[in-house]
């Protein structure tokens, strides 16, 4: 599954869903997904929502978020400390 876009969320300005899409050439529904990281865009869709947004559009295709990593590194780092236990 697609990893969940909240970032995509707060990038909003206030706009609500139906209008990043109208102004991005897509649909409501198709936003909506891709936000919620049911669908990736495409890079076309990407660039035009990323020129709506005013954020870099390779931003939907970086593999992690900062704050996932981090937390996947603690995670894993726990495990690994109480397995040497």
């Amino acid at each position: 599954m697609v990893a969940m876009k909240a970032w995509l969320r707060t990038k909003r300005q206030g706009k609500s869903q139906e209008q990043i899409a109208k102004m991005a050439g897509i649909t409501q529904q198709m936003y909506s997904k891709i936000e919620r990281g049911e669908a990736n865009p495409s890079v076309e869709v990407a660039k035009r929502i990323a020129a709506v947004l005013s954020f870099p559009w390779t931003r939907f295709f970086e593999e992690d978020e900062p704050d996932q990593t981090a937390n996947r590194r603690q995670t894993a780092g726990g495990i690994e400390g109480r397995q040497r236990t």
